[in-house]
């Protein structure tokens, strides 16, 4: 199953989201909004460096004993009555709910926002089974009314629309004869998807973390409808890359402080729900079958790898925010469900380099995202492993790494390098006329569309600087 949010190519889908106006203007707004939320709530906790630090070490101790703490969280998962699955693959976790969904002949799936059950795209799978499925987190909701629109943002997914779009949206698909004011488009959809919690078979929900000890699945949302979407159905199922596991509930503690802070700006968010198995008998709600499907779908590869660091993250979004490439192409010119630095990384890593080798060149590498990553994940020294990797497999075009292996053999010697610079300079005072060369092609040409070269003079900058002394 692949991740990809659109058929176009990297280049072609920036042109697109370059001409949405609004959509540069809010996310620019919004990034400015997110980010200087993020340091006021960092700077009255105190110490932000030594949480940064305490959460990296956490993570990195999750991962460097991951089997470990995957066989005490699935015993402990039984042991309170839930039911594990391992899933090695997207179809194998898919094929696994598809399973449940038969079994309970279930005609209604409500879910709660998840990444990973993007990643997997199980709404297809359950919606090939004649089982209706509904997001009930409002930005999912607003993008599956919209025929499916991808998300542009992690943790927003609905950034990219404003609220005339989705007023007008509303009125198209659900009958919704308000203004665009965002408290009566809200107060709408949750009284219009109110019944379907009701009526609903099956729960799914993601899982932020996972408390290894105790068998507890935690969500952390804004909105409540996790715990509507995991107290009405009858079965339970949560959703989890393999890597989202912390030991305890003093590393809980920790590591939500540091997301809700990054992530929105605020101490907690509305909802913190820990979930522990099915419900027993003295208890009035919950589940009467809870399930728990553990994803890896290519963790395990990038456990081994030179790219591990990435699995420390928490999803957070605190890279997309601060990211200024993301500030001016959104986050669906990234055509993965992950968007930003964290997309950059993870999706070639999780989807392969055919679908998206441009992604590590999608950046600036102004390291922007090291400063602000709450477990301290080196993003660009990430993406530049990319890079490098993909010129070692000869993935790049054959005329880039031509064009860098001579410029290698140039530097590599001074007087040749000299040589070169003076005769480029007196070449290029010839050829370029308005800021443009009579030849376009290559990396030059897309520099050169937006742009205008200076109009040189002859001489080459170390020919200046010694004849200037």
């Amino acid at each position: 199953m692949s991740m990809k949010t659109s058929k176009l190519k990297f280049k072609e889908r920036i042109k697109v989201q370059m001409k949405d106006d609004f959509m540069r203007e809010s996310v620019a707004n919004a990034q400015t909004r997110m980010y200087t939320n993020r340091q006021i709530a960092a700077d009255k906790l105190g110490n932000w460096e030594q949480w940064r630090e305490m959460g990296m070490d956490i993570r990195d101790h999750v991962l460097e004993n991951l089997d470990y703490y995957l066989h005490q969280l699935s015993e402990n998962v039984k042991n309170n009555g839930g039911q594990v699955f391992f899933a090695r693959t997207a179809s194998d976790a898919t094929n696994y709910v598809e399973s449940i969904i038969k079994a309970k002949n279930a005609k209604k799936v409500v879910k709660s926002k998840s990444m990973v059950t993007e990643e997997i795209n199980l709404n297809q799978i359950i919606e090939r089974n004649g089982c209706e499925v509904i997001e009930t987190d409002l930005g999912e909701y607003i993008l599956q009314v919209d025929d499916c629109d991808p998300p542009s943002h992690i943790v927003v997914p609905a950034l990219h629309k404003n609220r005339y779009q989705i007023r007008d949206i509303f009125k198209e698909k659900i009958g919704y004869q308000g203004s665009e004011d965002p408290e009566e488009l809200t107060r709408y959809v949750r009284d219009y998807i109110r019944h379907d919690f009701l009526q609903a078979d099956i729960g799914i929900t993601g899982c932020n973390f996972a408390v290894a000890e105790s068998g507890t699945v935690t969500l952390v949302t804004n909105e409540g409808n996790a715990r509507l979407a995991t107290s009405l159905p009858k079965t339970h199922i949560a959703v989890m890359g393999m890597e989202r596991i912390v030991p305890t509930f003093e590393e809980l503690d920790i590591v939500i402080s540091l997301l809700c802070r990054s992530a929105v700006g605020i101490p907690l968010t509305g909802y913190v729900t820990a979930l522990t198995g099915p419900r027993e008998e003295e208890h009035l709600d919950g589940p009467e079958e809870f399930h728990l499907v553990i994803v890896d779908n290519g963790r395990s590869d990038i456990l081994g790898s030179e790219f591990r660091d990435i699995l420390r993250c928490v999803r957070c979004a605190a890279c997309v925010n601060t990211c200024p490439a993301y500030r001016h192409i959104g986050g669906q010119s990234y055509g993965s469900i992950y968007s930003g630095p964290i997309g950059a990384v993870l999706s070639p890593l999780l989807g392969g380099y055919d679908d998206f080798k441009d992604l590590p060149y999608a950046c600036s590498l102004c390291r922007a995202c090291h400063d602000v990553c709450p477990v301290k994940i080196p993003l660009s020294d990430l993406l530049l492993k990319h890079r490098q990797k993909m010129g070692e497999e000869k993935i790049t075009p054959l005329a880039e790494r031509a064009a860098v292996g001579a410029f290698n053999i140039i530097n590599a010697h001074p007087l040749l390098w000299d040589k070169t610079v003076k005769i480029g300079a007196t070449v290029a005072s010839g050829l370029i006329r308005n800021g443009k060369l009579p030849l376009q092609m290559g990396a030059i040409s897309e520099w050169t569309e937006a742009r205008d070269l200076p109009q040189p003079d002859g001489q080459s900058f170390r020919s200046w600087f010694k004849n200037r002394n």
